[in-house]
This record gives C-alpha cells, structure tokens and sequence, in this order.
C-alpha cells in the first residue's frame, strides 16, 4: 500500500459532536463527540440509565438536540424529523418488538419495501401483482430464515422470530446504517446465538451500531465500543481495550467482564 493510500480520509457514517441533550433540568447527554466509520459495527454499552436510547433517539432524529451536531454521511441532519433521516439511509430497530402482529410475516416485510421500491402513494398500484416486489419480499425472509413463516400472522411468532421480522423490516429499505437497540434482549442462548448470526449476515458491508446488554454478544460482533457512563462517553476503543480498561471495569463492566471472559 503506498503512502497516498494510508493518507486517504476515513470515511464517516455517523458523526456527533459537543451533542446534548436535557430534559428540563436533567441533563441525559453530555458533550458528547463520536465518529463511526463507514461499514464498521460499532457497539455503544453502559449501565442502565446512561442515556443509550436517548443518544439512539438523537441519532434518530426522535428528539431534537438541546445542544450539539448529528451529521450522517458528512451531511447535518440535526432537526430533521425521523422518516426524512431515514429516507437518507439510516434505519433502526426499538429495545420493544415494532411488528404489524395482525398482518403475515410476507405483509410485514413488503411493508418495509414499499417506499424503497417506489410504490409509495401509488394507491392504483395492486401490491400482490407486483412480482419485483414480491420477489424482493422472498429474498428478505429466505435471508432472515423465515420463508417457511410466511403466511404466518407476525403475532403467533416465537419472539426471537419476532425479533428477526423486526430485523428484516428494518434491512428492507436498503439502509446503509443499520441501528439496533438491544436486539437479543430477553432471550435464551440459542435464540442469542440464532439472532448474533442473523445481524452479522444481514448487516455485512453495511454499518452496524448496536446497544446490547450481553456483553458476549458486544465482544462477539462489535469492531468498535463506545461506553456511554451518565450520558458522557468515557471510552471508544477496540474490544479487547476495552476489556483491559481500567476505568471502563470500574464505571461499568465490573466483575462481569471477568465471567464473560
């Protein structure tokens, strides 16, 4: 590799700088400044209370900064509203399971695709004779491994099936910044492991940030981790320094990290 290409910009999918944000006088995030480079996982940890699903919401676009930058892409998004941040690439899933339960898992994913694939407010459109989008609807539940569901209601689904429509939903837009909060929350091992399999199949050549508990399943997928200790960023760094941080086993991980180890 030559000089010339060592020097070459990293490029950056998510940027947030001096970002805050109060509600009245509670301070939930503080200055907080964070680059995830383009088609890295990125895990963002902390104990619970430590403002994780708000600097999700803020990435969002659900809330609006009290102080601060959101750039994805290189572009200021700061102030748009969550359907127009999405539109430019960026989807996410929630820590509570966002399903149509009384639509079909093949509804529930066509769904997903419908603004992507330009039918949007096309109502004259007749969705099932449509074979590119049934096409794509297949391809998206033969990858998350639910085509034999397909005419299942998304309710009567196991819950780490569930949470694998949720996952398809939200890769059926054509996203290049997934976000996913806390996807194997709840579940037993081997749903864990099903699901840990699922993202990192799903999200491949695509950016991940992800909020998880299990710290296996952060040690396991994530390239980067942020930790996130009373809405301030204390450490980003790879996970095994994070591992042998001092000050991240204090503020957060503890003994823990010595079992998952």
């Amino acid at each position: 590799m030559s000089i010339a290409e060592d020097l070459q910009p990293v490029q950056l999918a998510v940027e947030l700088e001096n970002l805050d944000k109060s509600f009245g006088l509670a301070e939930i995030i503080r200055n907080v400044n964070l680059n995830i480079e383009t088609g890295e996982r990125h895990a963002i940890i902390g104990p619970n209370g430590a403002g994780k699903s708000t600097l999700f919401n803020l990435i969002t676009g659900k809330y609006a900064a009290t102080r601060g930058l959101v750039r994805l892409n290189g572009t200021d998004i700061s102030g748009l509203k969550p359907y127009e941040i999405n539109r430019m690439g960026l989807s996410r899933s929630f820590q509570i399971t966002n399903i149509f339960p009384k639509m079909t898992v093949f509804e529930n994913i066509r769904c997903g695709l419908l603004w992507k694939m330009n039918y949007r407010y096309s109502f004259w459109h007749l969705v099932d004779r449509q074979r590119d989008l049934t096409e794509r609807t297949e391809e998206i539940l033969e990858q998350i491994n639910l085509s034999a569901r397909r005419d299942n209601l998304a309710g009567t689904l196991a819950y780490a099936e569930q949470r694998a429509l949720e996952i398809g939903i939200t890769i059926a837009g054509g996203a290049d910044i997934i976000m996913l909060d806390e996807p194997c929350a709840g579940m037993s091992t081997s749903e864990t492991e099903y699901i840990v399999g699922l993202i990192r199949q799903v999200t491949e050549g695509k950016t991940l940030v992800i909020v998880e508990h299990d710290m296996g399943v952060i040690f396991n997928l994530a390239d980067r981790i942020s930790v996130l200790v009373y809405g301030e960023i204390i450490a980003t760094d790879t996970p095994p320094n994070i591992r042998a941080n001092a000050s991240v086993q204090e503020a957060y991980l503890g003994s823990s990290l010595e079992e998952d180890g």
